[in-house]
């Protein structure tokens, strides 16, 4: 009875140990391949608790996740001959396990590589501009390049592929940041003579307007004279038309002026001649002396004497001309 016992309870014993060796779980994220010994099993276990033979079977799970595979950064030169250094990362997923188990040994580092050779590939055929301002475009490129040789050989899909970062040399980025420097200047004055060309035209419509309203000018001076005593200012600016100083340059130009500017000849007035008696020109008087400005702000005549308003210099001119007298003695003489 007691040897009955022993050998039901080996049995018990070598029943749960075959039963541990049969029962796999697999994960809802995983998909279990089954090998006997060494021959594929053309059926894919689910996930849940999966029954094996204890003796000759050997099951392989493989994870359907998506995995992230960061790309260390590569030295790359572009089509325009600039050196620079990238990084990228790459999402992708297996999306038939048998492949990747059968066809390729150790598919993420498969992955890691075909990755690094496509990065330098699609970099050597792009300018700089098109990769630091289309990164989409060099992103879908190096996606497409990477799906050739991963998806169907290897079950492998490639769902996403981004550049991380873009390492320049010092004197590269000295260059842009000036060409950047540049183009927003060069913006600047557009904007400016933009403004400026829109402002003369307005001014010209302005100017026009105003040429057939003559009152609008005086009042565009006085709301001017207005604008400028508001400021409480000392001294108050008050603009002076150019058409009345070509009016006087006019009529100096015509009176043939005196050399000052302010008393003319007056041989208009000089009295007329009895009838025989012919009275001789005067002669001619020397260069007429402007009247100079003093420190004290008084002008000096032709005497030395001290005069100070324009009727006083008128005056002192008219007596030194020749009287009727003057011109009778010199008849008898």
């Amino acid at each position: 009875m007691g040897v009955l016992i022993t050998v039901l309870a080996v049995f018990a014993v070598a029943g749960l140990v075959l039963l541990a060796l049969s029962v796999r779980n697999v994960q809802q994220y995983e998909k279990g391949v089954v090998f006997r010994f060494g021959r594929l099993l053309p059926d894919i276990r689910g996930p849940g608790l999966r029954v094996i033979r204890p003796i000759g079977d050997r099951m392989r799970k493989v994870s359907v996740q998506t995995e992230v595979l960061g790309i260390p950064p590569q030295g790359s030169i572009t089509a325009d001959n600039v050196t620079l250094t990238v990084d990228a990362v790459v999402y992708f997923k297996v999306i038939d396990p048998v492949k990747a188990l059968v066809n390729v040994r150790n598919y993420p580092a498969a992955v890691s590589q075909i990755a690094q050779t496509s990065l330098r590939s699609v970099i050597g055929r792009a300018d700089l501009d098109t990769l630091l301002s289309d990164r989409d475009h060099i992103n879908a490129e190096l996606k497409k390049v990477m799906d050739a040789p991963t998806e169907e050989p290897w079950g492998l899909r490639i769902e996403r592929v981004e550049i991380k970062d873009i390492a320049l040399p010092e004197s590269m980025m000295r260059s842009m940041s000036k060409q950047a420097e540049a183009e927003r200047e060069r913006r600047a004055r557009v904007i400016a003579a933009d403004g400026e060309f829109e402002a003369s035209q307005r001014l010209t419509d302005a100017a026009a307007t105003m040429a057939d309203t003559p009152g609008a000018l005086q009042l565009r001076l006085l709301q001017t004279v207005v604008d400028v005593s508001a400021e409480k200012n000392s001294t108050l600016v008050m603009p002076f038309p150019v058409e009345m100083l070509r009016f006087f340059e006019h009529q100096s130009r015509e009176t043939g002026g005196a050399s000052d500017g302010w008393v003319t000849h007056r041989s208009a007035r000089r009295p007329a001649a009895p009838a025989g008696v012919v009275i001789p020109e005067p002669a001619t008087p020397g260069p007429a002396v402007a009247p100079s400005l003093s420190l004290s702000g008084e002008r000096v005549g032709s005497n030395g004497t001290r005069i100070g308003s324009r009727a006083e210099v008128a005056r002192e001119r008219r007596d030194n001309w020749p009287t009727r007298k003057d011109a009778e003695e010199s008849l008898k003489g």
